[in-house]
C-alpha cells in the first residue's frame, strides 16, 4: 500500500514538472533568434515622450483614454539599430470598442521631428481586411489582407488575390496574435497566426526602402490600448 501511495506521488510529480516545463517553453527563442524586449523593462527601446510607454503584464503598452487623450502618434523606437534583411516575430493585440488603428514600423525612419517614416505593418478594427502592409508618408496601401502587390521599378503595380485567400479573417484584433514579418531585399512577407496575409515585391526605385528602423506604434485618436511582448529578431 505504501509503495502505491509513493508511486501515485510519483507520477504527480512528474505530470506537474511535465506541465511547468511545457508552460516554460512557451516563449523560448526559436533557434538564431534574439529578444529585443526582456518582458520587464523598455530597455533597448526610446520613444520622445517616454510618458506614454509602459512595461504591463509582460507586454510594451500604451493606451489612450477619454482622461489621457492623445493628439499625434507615439513611436518607439527600438534600438538595435538599421535592420536591413530581417524575420521579425511578436505578439500584438489592439484593444478599442472604437474604429481605430495601430501597428509597428520596420525599415522606417524618423520623420519631421517624432514622426516615422517608411514601411509598416498598419492594423484597423472594424475594416473587412483587418491588417495591411503600408507606407507611412509614402504609397499608402501597399498590399491588404490577402493580397500580394508587385511594383515595377517605375512604381507600377499590380495587385492579386493570394492563393487559398481568406474570405473571413481568422484573428481578432483584440485577441493575441502573433505576426511573422519576413523582410529579404524587394520581398515583404507578413503572416498572421502561421497563415500568409499579405505580399509586397518592390522594386520601385524611387520609392522602397531597403532598411531603416523598427518602431512601435501608438496612433492618435479614440481610446485604445496596445500591447507587444515575445518580440523576436533575426538577421537573414
Amino acid at each position: 500500500m505504501k509503495l502505491k501511495g509513493t508511486f501515485f506521488v510519483l507520477v504527480s510529480v512528474l505530470i506537474t514538472e511535465c506541465c511547468l516545463a511545457q508552460t516554460s517553453n512557451a516563449n523560448i527563442l526559436p533557434k538564431g533568434f534574439m529578444a529585443l524586449f526582456d518582458g520587464r523593462t523598455l530597455k533597448g527601446w526610446k520613444a520622445a515622450n517616454m510618458d506614454w510607454w509602459t512595461v504591463k503584464d509582460g507586454a510594451i503598452t500604451a493606451e489612450i483614454t477619454s482622461e489621457k487623450p492623445c493628439k499625434d502618434n507615439q513611436y518607439l523606437f527600438s534600438e538595435y539599430g538599421v535592420m536591413e534583411d530581417f524575420e521579425l516575430r511578436l505578439t500584438h493585440r489592439l484593444v478599442s470598442e472604437h474604429n481605430v488603428n495601430g501597428g509597428f514600423q520596420f525599415r522606417s525612419e524618423h520623420y519631421e521631428g517624432d514622426d516615422c517614416k517608411g514601411y509598416q505593418v498598419d492594423n484597423n478594427t472594424k475594416t473587412d481586411w483587418l491588417v495591411r502592409l503600408y507606407d507611412e508618408f509614402g504609397r499608402h496601401t501597399l498590399a491588404h489582407r490577402g493580397k500580394k502587390t508587385v511594383f515595377d521599378e517605375d512604381g507600377n503595380r499590380c495587385t492579386t488575390n493570394l492563393k487559398k485567400t481568406l474570405k473571413d479573417p481568422h484573428f481578432e484584433l483584440g485577441d493575441w496574435h502573433d505576426y511573422i514579418l519576413i523582410c529579404k531585399g524587394d520581398k515583404l512577407t507578413l503572416y498572421v497566426n502561421g497563415v500568409l496575409v499579405a505580399k509586397v515585391i518592390d522594386n520601385d526605385l524611387k520609392n522602397k526602402d531597403v532598411s531603416g528602423l523598427l518602431a512601435l506604434q501608438l496612433h492618435s485618436g479614440k481610446p485604445m490600448l496596445v500591447q507587444f511582448k515575445n518580440i523576436w529578431f533575426k538577421k537573414l
